[in-house]
């Protein structure tokens, strides 16, 4: 069966344990077990959003090439979480890894488990800035606006610090 290849927009993220290593390695996974990854950006710290109290963000976007449906990628991703440390608590708290399906194509979807675009992406300067890094005129499917406009529209006010490459 010969199955169409799709272009998903991933979110990674993380604030406990060592989040570099823990994004490292989900990345690895992702490209054995979703798709080939294309595109990778820099690493971003923000401080939490949503509930303050708690380590600063590291996060990062990657663009990976599937076969797969969206549902089989946001059920890949929730294992790839659950396989690195993730425990599933409150929402917004600390976390191991979170990985957030961002855009699949062009495709609009709402449904009880899964909704893209992700519905808070463009509130979000930590999801924009990598998002603008390496796709600056992607088109939003909903807003009919690029990352780019999205970004420069955000009303969000916490920074987002590029972290230096060590390399």
């Amino acid at each position: 069966m010969n199955r169409v290849a799709g272009t998903v927009y991933l979110l990674l993220g993380g604030n406990q344990g060592d989040v570099q290593q823990s994004l490292i390695q989900a990345q690895t996974i992702i490209a054995e077990r979703i798709g080939p990854v294309t595109a990778v950006s820099s690493l971003y710290q923000t401080a939490a959003w949503g509930v303050s109290d708690q380590p600063d963000f590291l996060n990062q976007v990657l663009v990976v090439k599937t076969i797969y449906s969206p549902m089989d990628v946001l059920i890949k991703c929730l294992e790839i979480e659950k396989a690195l440390g993730r425990e599933r608590r409150e929402r917004w708290r600390e976390r191991l890894i979170d990985i957030d399906l961002l855009f699949y194509d062009q495709l609009v979807l709402q449904d009880d488990d899964l909704t893209i675009p992700h519905p808070r992406l463009h509130l979000r300067n930590f999801t924009l800035i990598p998002l603008l890094e390496i796709a600056p005129n992607f088109i939003h499917p909903v807003f009919e606006k690029t990352i780019e406009t999205l970004y420069c529209e955000s009303k969000d006010s916490l920074e987002v610090i590029l972290l230096e490459n060590d390399a």
